[in-house]
């Protein structure tokens, strides 16, 4: 499993982060505090904390340099 932080701060960059992240076959989990949703899920990444960084769990590790290519402008600095 790879493990990255990604911020999304607006509406329209969870819209775009999720239209994304739904192109790929594996599966991506958004972890805030204690509470884990999928990261295909619109609704449940709307239910998360989201002026921290969250941390996104790549459970294919072989999709992950693709995955952080295609969702570079979200990753946390």
């Amino acid at each position: 499993m790879y493990k990255l932080q990604v911020k999304l701060d607006s509406i329209d960059k969870v819209k775009d982060f999720v239209n994304t992240i739904s192109k790929f076959n594996s599966e991506f989990d958004l972890v805030s505090g204690r509470y884990v949703i999928d990261a295909k899920s619109i609704m449940g990444i709307f239910s998360l904390d989201m002026s921290k960084p969250l941390d996104l769990c790549i459970h294919d590790d072989s999709a992950a340099d693709a995955v952080k290519e295609a969702i570079a402008d979200y990753i946390a600095e």
